[in-house]
């Protein structure tokens, strides 16, 4: 009887936490997407990959298997847009970097294993490699976001947080839903 209850528990609760996920994901994909008038093909590419992780970690059946080729031809495409703002500088490296480690998640959970089914499918040494990079990206953003705002007296003088420190924070909470999903593979 335990074993039982326990299961439904766990199920519970990974699907709330898919569902906190998929929230997480579509309001960054959206501020983006508020974002892009003024920021232009970098905005543009966080709000797809805001919108497209939200998609990806949407607690769905076994019988979803129109999700990952379409994911997997999106993210190829922000993949291509990537490269081509790897024109106006090696900042958007990150971009590159985030589009094919969708792909590459897209594949592996479009193969039968991947996040939302837990039988850690994907390449080990591949996904270290990506955990590492975003655990590192999760941290950096982090501090950056910590720091800033300057000495709590001084924000609060001003106003609070502006539109610099949302943008941290929609990059960082795009980061930890990449950590979280690569986690879960």
């Amino acid at each position: 009887m335990h074993g039982s209850a326990t299961s439904v528990s766990d199920s519970v609760s990974v699907s709330v936490s898919a569902w906190l996920l998929v929230l997480l994901c579509a309001v960054s994909g959206a501020y983006c997407l508020r974002r892009v008038r003024a920021s232009g093909g970098a905005a543009a590419a966080e709000a797809v990959m805001g919108f497209g992780m939200a998609l990806m970690a949407v607690p769905l059946a076994r019988g979803d298997g129109w999700r990952a080729p379409v994911l997997a031809v999106v993210f190829c495409g922000a993949a291509l847009h990537a490269l081509w703002l790897l024109r106006g500088g090696a900042h958007h490296t990150h971009h590159l970097v985030g589009s094919l480690t969708m792909v590459y998640m897209t594949l592996t959970a479009g193969s039968g294993g991947g996040h939302e089914h837990g039988q850690g499918a994907g390449l080990p040494l591949l996904t270290g490699a990506l955990l590492l990079y975003y655990s590192g990206y999760v941290v950096l953003g982090g501090t950056r976001l910590v720091t800033a705002g300057g000495p709590a007296g001084q924000q609060a003088a001003v106003g609070g947080g502006g539109p610099g420190e949302l943008i941290r924070a929609c990059r960082l909470a795009m980061g930890i839903g990449m950590l979280a999903m690569l986690l879960t593979m």
